[in-house]
This record gives structure tokens, C-alpha cells and sequence, in this order.
């Protein structure tokens, strides 16, 4: 169901329509986080423990927020997120989610479990910046097709998975309201090989649990690493010494991430993690984050303190459920006019411009202790 465009201002607007018009089990499966949803609660209400601090007096007449991301030009820092099955979410699925990245010149991250192959992805949107995310299975040579593909059709970078050592939902999937779309789960044809079972089936889905790799180690950053031309990115890094250990290991970038709270409840926020790995990395690598992001000013925060992008996942879904392709790109331009609004008042014109001296912690302000001067934005 398309909603009015008047009706969708702020990407809560788009999260209230998603949850009306989405059948109840793509909402729980998209929206459900693990154990008691501690972390997926925390990842946005730590935003909210940040106070941006305005500089005044700035020419700001003319705002640039465009960024380089492992050698991209994107028109904004925000880019889309490796999320799972985006058919429950459109008819258009992952096809009208590149169409929308591409239409805001940013980038997505097309998730292994895709409902569309690699290549239907990339001929949906042919000049668009694409990375692709994926997980190892045991067979080095399905793992080296994969690769292989993705550069054959114009992926700019790898994102390795590294915070799943087991798939233990594979197992057992279940719904919070129902079973209606579910099919739409095994809709997945980048996991399929010669002798995969038919989608949909018991034989499927054990198939697929036993050919993952589990556990993966360093050792297979390192095979990445030999067996690509492309830049590989760690998802799923959320502490400084896994992140410098990533360096070791010729990461070119790490994505501060918690599976948005669907993986292990009770880790941190990822944006109270982020100015440690930026420090622990030292410049020599990119640093990301994902987890939580609703607003143009949760952009600026992660910017500050040490992010060179974000990425968004539910709410890219959101968009999509709410007008597919047209959906998701009205909300990739509120958090992009929500962020020339917050880099005006806070005297940016450039990218470049946001620095950790605009964002201080609400501890600062309860601590007896404090000064007249900004900290570094983490405590």
C-alpha cells in the first residue's frame, strides 16, 4: 500500500506506515531483535544520550555533503545496510532498493540472503555504487564464485559478515504474528549451487545450516583477503582491539556494528563504541556504523565522533514498504535535508567540517567535575 508523501516527514512517519501495511510476519521478522531487545532498544535511546553543540556565525550559504567511500563519490553519508528478503517488504524487492540508492547517487550493500541474484541487482540499477555482503560456506569454490560474480558485475567491495559464528536461527524460524509471506524467506538465489534443494523446504534449510561455514576465524579474513581484488570490509566489529586486529589483517574498512540487536542482546550501542574503534584504528582504515539512525542529526552525531558513513537497515525497509522504490528515496532525502539543517546550525559546510568538538555526551553536564571546554564527545 503507497502512502501519501505528505503523511511521511520523518522516518518515524515511515516506520508507523511499514507497520500497518506489512503482513505481521515480515514485521516481526524485520523488526524483532534478540533475547529481550535490551540492545535493540539501546541502539537508538544512546543517540539521544548526545548533545549536538551549535557554532554560530559560519558561512553556511552553501552546504556540501557529499563523501568518498573506498573511492565513491556519494552525494551523502548515509547508505544502505545488508538486510535479508527485502520482497516481504515490495513486490521489487532488493531491485527497487538499488534503483533508490542509485537515484540518491549513495550506496547499498546487497545482503547473500537477497531475494535477487547478484546480477538481477545490479542490471536494476547499472550505475549505482554496490557492495556485497556475504558469509562463507565450507566449499572454497562456492565461496570464489561469489567473489568472482560480484566484481564481474561491478561490485565495488566486499562486506564480510564477522559477528555470526553460528546460524542457529536457520534451525528454527519463527514469526511473532503468523505465517503468511514466509515463503518469501527461502526466496534467496545467491545460496543456490549445483544439488541446493528446492526453496521452501526442510531439506533446503538444513542444507543451507550445514553448508555455512561456522565458526569463521582471522584465518578467513585472510583467505578473503588473497582470493578478491576488491576492498573488503569487516561487518560486525565492536571493539577497539577486534578492530585493530582487522588492520592487522588488511581490512580496508570496518563497520561498527551490532546486527542491529538481532544477534546478541546485551553488547553496546554501536555509537558508544565508535569513538573507540576510530581511535584504535588510527586512520588506517574506514570506519562505519550502523544500528539505530532515525534522524539527520544521528548522522552528524556518528560523523563527529569518527564515522566517515552510516548505513540504515529497518528503515530502508520502511521506505520500501511504504512505496518501494519511490519510498525509499522521499526517506533517504529526509535524512538528507534533515542533515543540511543540523550542518547549518552547527556552522558544517562540508563533510569535512564535522568534528568531535559538536558533540558532547549528557554525562558532561551531570558531572560535578566538568569545565568549560568540549570533550571529545566519548566517555
Amino acid at each position: 500500500m503507497a502512502a501519501e508523501p505528505s503523511e511521511l516527514r520523518r522516518v518515524e512517519d515511515f516506520r508507523r506506515v511499514a507497520e500497518r501495511t506489512l503482513s505481521g510476519a515480515a514485521w516481526g521478522y524485520y523488526s524483532n531483535g534478540d533475547g529481550d531487545n535490551q540492545t535493540l532498544r539501546d541502539n537508538c535511546e544512546s543517540f539521544k544520550r548526545y548533545r549536538v553543540l551549535p557554532r554560530v556565525l559560519r558561512d553556511v550559504s552553501t552546504i556540501d555533503t557529499s563523501v568518498t567511500v573506498l573511492g565513491s563519490t556519494l552525494d551523502f553519508p548515509v547508505a544502505i545496510s545488508p538486510t535479508a528478503h527485502h520482497k516481504m517488504a515490495h513486490p521489487d524487492g532488493e531491485k527497487a532498493t538499488a534503483r533508490a540508492a542509485a537515484s540518491a547517487n549513495t550506496g547499498m550493500a546487497l545482503s547473500l540472503f537477497a531475494n535477487h541474484s547478484l546480477e538481477e541487482v545490479a542490471e536494476a540499477a547499472p550505475q549505482g555504487t554496490r557492495w556485497f555482503n556475504f558469509v562463507l560456506f565450507k566449499d572454497p569454490k562456492r565461496n570464489r564464485e561469489l567473489l568472482d560474480r560480484a566484481a564481474k558485475a561491478g561490485y565495488k567491495a566486499v562486506f564480510l559478515t564477522v559477528d555470526q559464528p553460528r546460524f542457529e536461527y536457520l534451525k528454527q524460524i519463527t514469526t511473532s504474528k503468523g505465517k503468511d509471506k514466509t515463503h518469501m524467506f527461502y526466496s534467496t538465489p545467491n545460496l543456490v549451487f549445483p544439488g541446493t534443494p528446492p526453496y521452501g523446504t526442510e531439506e533446503y534449510r538444513s542444507h543451507l545450516y550445514s553448508a555455512l561455514k561456522q565458526p569463521m576465524t582471522w584465518d578467513d579474513v585472510d583467505w578473503v583477503k588473497k582470493n578478491t581484488s576488491l576492498p573488503v570490509v569487516l561487518k560486525g566489529i565492536l571493539t577497539a582491539e577486534d578492530a585493530q586486529e582487522a588492520v592487522r589483517h588488511g581490512a580496508d574498512a570496518v563497520l561498527v556494528s551490532n546486527h542491529g540487536g538481532r544477534q546478541l542482546d546485551g553488547v553496546p550501542a554501536t555509537i558508544d563504541v565508535l569513538a573507540d574503534i576510530v581511535r584504535a584504528v588510527g586512520g588506517e582504515a574506514e570506519v562505519y556504523l550502523d544500528g539505530g539512525v532515525r534522524t539527520g542529526t544521528d548522522v552528524l552525531k556518528a560523523l563527529a565522533l569518527g564515522a566517515r558513513c552510516v548505513f540504515i537497515g529497518r528503515p530502508a525497509l520502511w521506505g520500501l514498504a511504504c512505496n518501494g522504490e519511490k519510498g525509499l528515496l522521499q526517506l533517504l532525502n529526509v535524512l538528507k535535508e534533515e542533515l543540511v539543517y543540523t550542518m547549518a546550525r552547527t556552522g558544517c559546510a562540508k563533510i569535512a567540517d564535522i568534528n568531535p568538538t559538536l558533540v558532547v555526551h549528557e554525562n558532561y553536564y551531570m558531572s560535578p567535575r566538568r569545565n568549560n571546554s568540549t570533550i571529545d564527545g566519548y566517555q
